[in-house]
């Protein structure tokens, strides 16, 4: 009888041991999970404030009206290109400075364009050269003091060879 008393109180620190540790385990495990799920949402969120699409400038673009123009011909054919532009402009000085002279860029258009062959404007390359030559059009400056223009690129809204 007094074995088994020694026995039963052996035992019962060791229950209470077992439990104690079962305990411990879960309070690690728990403060684990809170601590790997705060980091990820300290990740989201920088991820969410990261990933805002940074919004580009809106683009400027200066509109020429369409003109009729008489193209050169070896053959004594009347040949006439009808064509309509817009310039696409870095800013808005620019594109004032266009704006208020806009009588000599359509006159030095008009001389450029009247240059021109139908054969060569009618290929996809001599639109391309027609737009390297019209970008050139603005190096000469239009008034003395003028700042530099910024064209970034000749867009096409009609082009009829007739």
């Amino acid at each position: 009888m007094a074995s088994n008393q020694i026995a039963g109180k052996s035992r019962k620190p060791w229950w209470l041991l077992g439990i104690l540790i079962i305990m411990l385990s879960m309070a690690c495990s728990a403060v684990v999970f809170f601590m790997l799920d705060s980091k990820s949402s300290a990740v989201a969120q920088d991820s969410q404030v990261s990933s805002a699409p940074v919004e580009a400038p809106a683009p400027i673009f200066v509109g020429i009206s369409p003109f009729t123009v008489n193209l050169q011909s070896e053959e004594y054919a009347q040949r006439l290109l009808y064509i309509g532009l817009s310039l696409k402009v870095a800013d808005e000085a620019t594109q004032q400075l266009i704006m208020e002279h806009m009588p000599q860029v359509r006159s030095r258009l008009l001389m450029l364009l009247s240059s021109q062959s139908a054969e060569d404007l009618i290929s996809p390359q001599g639109k391309q050269a027609l737009s390297k030559e019209i970008l050139a059009l603005f190096d000469e400056p239009f008034s003395d003091p003028q700042p530099p223009l910024r064209i970034q690129n000749v867009l096409y809204t009609d082009f009829i060879v007739q």
